[in-house]
């Protein structure tokens, strides 16, 4: 037996405790384990010393080095997060719908765990403990499998959680996390997307590559999550301070996120106005720039570089310093590129005319659009959610950030006194 198929056996056997277990004992099992996380900071920090150093050694890129990175402080952040969803209410036992039948029945539909939640991602070691999180809160039994990268850094996070559950009472089968690295890591991953009758959701999380590469392959139910080719459309009467700001936060205050824009769009008729600060402001935090004829024009009279956009930059997720540039004829066309290259992600319309801010909400086929506002707001934990497990772009069964809710199903309750039918 591989180990992912044992470790998912083992899990989907908790995940029957984990069904019936109360809304503290679930709670308490995260509080536990954000204080287990606290108590061994030292010992994350030293393992994630370790992975950096490797990631460095192998070159890895600077944005995803600083995903990787986990210091004391963001140890703190990262138990912080937790006890929020633990804090949060139960997303169990909600009754959606509740009538009785023409038969006398009494019927209820009343929300209920998944069971068990596979997770594959890359270099985020924080994704080990909002995984565990989200899913202990929705009662379902997880199991984990990081990027080999990060592989010590997820085992020391994911040993902590363990502790906690078991200090809870709960079995620590709850928690599980392929060690497996290199090709036989390679060949685990897939036997876990293959685990049909032991994995109830696979939910990949991190570049396109690796979630294309689930969805192709893996033979139980998938939740595409992340892949972020973001826009910010600058509109003919966008404010010029507002949209630097928007873009500059949007761009560069954390490229390496799948939150963070990739293409910057701007009304022809207001481009010669709009997109100079812009561009000066970009160019000045080292974002490479390339663009269509028209914005490398203007680009060119303000001196600053811009290479040629090709067709396939319009649709690619940097997760760096580089944007594309495009100027479009109007808010329909701006709509029509990013519903053709975009990633149902996020989008962001900066205006002051409410008519096409509105036709832009409505028409944008995105989980979060945007008005006046950075698309790096996309996250869990700023929507009130505590963390998330992704940010889905697909529409079923969940869209956007993925909280505890997201990780529930429902089934019906149907209580009688002797019908038949």
């Amino acid at each position: 037996m591989s180990e992912a198929v044992e470790k998912a056996t083992r899990a989907h056997e908790a995940a029957a405790t984990l069904r019936t277990a109360s809304d503290h004992q679930r709670s308490d099992a995260i509080r536990r384990a954000a204080d287990a996380v606290e108590r061994a900071t030292d010992r994350i920090v030293e393992a994630n010393a370790g992975d950096m150093a490797r990631a460095r050694a192998e070159g890895m890129s600077e944005p995803l080095q600083d995903r990787l990175l986990l210091d004391e402080r963001r140890v703190g952040d990262i138990a912080r997060s937790m006890r929020e969803v633990a804090a949060q209410p139960d997303p169990l036992g909600r009754v959606l719908l509740g009538r009785t039948l023409a038969s006398g029945l009494r019927m209820e539909q009343v929300t209920v765990p998944l069971g068990v939640v596979a997770m594959v991602y890359e270099a985020r070691p924080n994704v080990t403990a909002d995984a565990f999180s989200l899913c202990m809160r929705s009662g379902n039994a997880c199991v984990l499998r990081g990027g080999s990268a990060a592989h010590d850094s997820c085992a020391a996070i994911a040993d902590a959680c363990r502790q906690g559950v078991e200090q809870a009472g709960l079995p620590g089968d709850a928690v599980q996390l392929i060690d497996a690295t290199g090709e036989r890591g390679h060949a685990e991953t897939e036997a876990l997307m293959r685990a049909n009758g032991l994995v109830d959701v696979l939910i990949p999380r991190g570049g396109a590559r690796l979630i294309q590469s689930c969805v192709r392959n893996a033979t139980v139910p998938v939740i595409e999550t992340g892949t972020g080719n973001c826009h910010v459309y600058l509109h003919a009467t966008a404010d010029p301070l507002m949209a630097v700001n928007v873009t500059v936060n949007a761009k560069t205050q954390r490229p390496g996120t799948c939150n963070s824009a990739e293409s910057l769009l701007v009304d022809l008729e207001a481009a010669d106005v709009l997109l100079p600060p812009v561009l000066a402001a970009l160019a000045e935090r080292g974002v490479e720039l390339v663009g269509d004829e028209a914005a490398r024009s203007i680009a060119a009279a303000q001196g600053v570089p811009m290479g040629a956009a090709t067709e396939q930059d319009w649709g690619t997720e940097y997760l760096a310093l580089k944007m594309s540039v495009h100027c479009v004829s109007g808010v329909d066309e701006a709509i029509a590129h990013i519903n053709r290259y975009g990633t149902g992600h996020s989008e962001a319309i900066v205006t002051s005319d409410y008519a096409a801010a509105e036709r832009f909400l409505a028409g944008v086929d995105a989980a979060a659009v945007y008005v006046n506002a950075s698309t790096r707001f996309t996250d869990g934990g700023v929507f009130g959610l505590g963390g998330e497990i992704g940010i889905s772009t697909q529409k079923l069964h969940a869209r956007g950030p993925m909280g505890a809710e997201a990780l529930t199903t429902t089934k019906y309750l149907l209580r009688g006194n002797g019908q038949v039918r």
